[in-house]
């Protein structure tokens, strides 16, 4: 049965292609990878005409959502989603979600057709849903590998590259394609734990030169149509292992 609910602490890192192998093969004694191998995740980020939801969470305010769908692979017109909302408070991620057939959660989110089930979560979208006039703001996909803790399964860490967006043909039946955001060989690794991070694994990460970064796909995408410059000074950091400053990079 799919997880429907998630509460954790999130960290960000970005990292070149060796990095990342080197990364790997030390982490072979500690982790596993999931049974899902390299997978495709799309989603379709739901916005205000004004792009105010992206926009605020770029200000870093101490609490932030989003609501977005996500599917895993591209879809067929029968096959079941998720529609998610992701709020974040206090440095600590909730994301909780209902599953849905693909043209029922366009008819809700679009239309404002209700599915026939009731749910906490279904409710927390019906506010969302009430609170914002939403259209869809950016289709994004990305390939990711998932690892998890061989002593704690919920210790979980995952890498995704070919980070891929577009604004035209935003449906996720419409294939994976977009442009990309990152060079070519780059990584996006996440932790993902509730609680402190293991101690093999921060040791791993000092000696290998990993630092943290704020990174949001949705926001550095944003970013990158508004500031090209700023997108060529970020990878510069990403690619050198530099330690950013306070540990961000927005």
């Amino acid at each position: 049965m799919a997880q429907l609910v998630f509460n954790r602490y999130e960290k960000k890192y970005l990292m070149p292609q060796s990095t990342y192998c080197k990364l790997r093969e030390r982490l072979q004694p500690y982790m596993k990878e999931d049974q899902y191998g390299l997978h495709t995740i799309c989603n379709i980020y739901y916005d205000t005409p004004d792009s105010y939801l992206i926009c605020r969470s770029l200000e870093r305010p101490a609490y932030k959502e989003k609501l977005r769908l996500r599917s895993y692979g591209i879809p067929a017109p029968d096959s079941n989603v998720f529609l998610e909302i992701k709020k974040k408070y206090q440095k600590i991620v909730n994301k909780r979600r209902i599953e849905l057939g693909l043209q029922e959660a366009y008819n809700y989110v679009e239309r404002g057709i209700r599915p026939e089930k009731e749910s906490q979560i279904l409710r927390e979208i019906d506010f969302f849903l009430h609170r914002y006039p939403l259209i869809r703001g950016l289709y994004l996909a990305y390939d990711r590998i998932a690892l998890y803790g061989t002593e704690d399964s919920n210790f979980r860490v995952t890498f995704d590259h070919n980070i891929r967006s577009r604004r035209t043909s935003m449906g996720l039946e419409n294939g994976d394609h977009g442009e990309l955001l990152l060079p070519d060989g780059h990584y996006l690794m996440e932790s993902k734990i509730m609680g402190a991070t293991p101690l093999w694994f921060a040791k791993i990460l000092s000696e290998l030169s990993v630092y943290p970064v704020s990174f949001s796909k949705y926001g550095n995408i944003y970013r990158k149509e508004h500031n090209a410059f700023y997108m060529e000074q970020m990878m510069t950091h990403a690619t050198e292992n530099r330690k950013i400053t306070g540990g961000r990079i927005i």
